[in-house]
């Protein structure tokens, strides 16, 4: 049986190959969530998942859910959605909106692990660079959006929210294309579920998933996104 690595206050982890099949992908606890920490962990595979009373869990789970640029599945309805143009696309606009739109409770639950700590820890990522948004607008109404961090020409989604029917794949299908436009391998999705499935999420084994962060980490034409906004796509 595994152990759980308790972190101190060195910017360093164990290797992802230590973490627990059971529950599926626990590595670590404790340490901070410093931008540091964050970019450290990331660049390695790692994510912070945690509930309120809980110390910081840090997770890498096997197998890892993707998506491929270019791979999302876009429904009939959902492509006439996007023709359609009912909505209004952006980036970085309004983040901090963004990832607290997605802290709310949904209808099938009241819980969330994005704890104001978590929060405050994205928006300094958000601040320094690397945690970025794609918003959706009706009616100039933020109704939608996801958020995530890039590094190098990676995307490591979090988390999306809706407030009216289709608003999140929306988002979703933007950054797929944006993604699949700037030459990004790999868009990360973490833990499978049947919602990430059904919009073409495939998973891959924790070696792969390795060698797509190893090719990442000798990137030298990281994406760029201040350029971002002139190149969101068009349907």
């Amino acid at each position: 049986m595994g152990t759980v690595a308790w972190l101190d206050t060195a910017i360093v982890f164990p290797s992802i190959d230590n973490a627990l099949a059971e529950p599926n992908g626990l590595l670590a606890a404790g340490g901070d969530l410093s931008v540091e920490r964050l970019i450290h962990a990331y660049q390695r595979g790692i994510f912070p998942w945690f509930e309120q009373d809980q110390p910081i869990l840090w997770w890498s789970p096997e197998p890892r859910s993707v998506v491929i640029p270019g791979h999302l599945k876009i429904s009939r309805s959902l492509a006439r959605t996007l023709r359609g143009n009912r909505f209004e696309v952006r980036c970085d606009t309004q983040f901090s909106e963004v990832i607290r739109a997605c802290a709310e409770p949904r209808s099938y639950s009241n819980e969330t692990w994005i704890s104001p700590e978590m929060i405050d820890a994205y928006i300094r990522l958000h601040h320094e660079g690397y945690a970025h948004s794609i918003e959706v607008y009706a009616a100039s109404e933020l109704v939608g959006g996801l958020y995530g961090v890039s590094l190098g020409r990676m995307f490591f989604g979090e988390s999306m929210f809706h407030r009216v029917t289709d608003a999140s794949k929306v988002a979703f299908a933007y950054l797929d294309r944006l993604m699949l436009d700037l030459d990004c391998p790999l868009i990360d999705c973490q833990i499978p579920n049947a919602h990430l499935d059904s919009l073409g999420a495939n998973t891959i084994s924790r070696s792969e998933f390795k060698r797509y962060l190893a090719q990442n980490e000798l990137e030298s034409n990281p994406i760029d996104w201040q350029l971002v906004p002139e190149h969101l796509p068009s349907w």
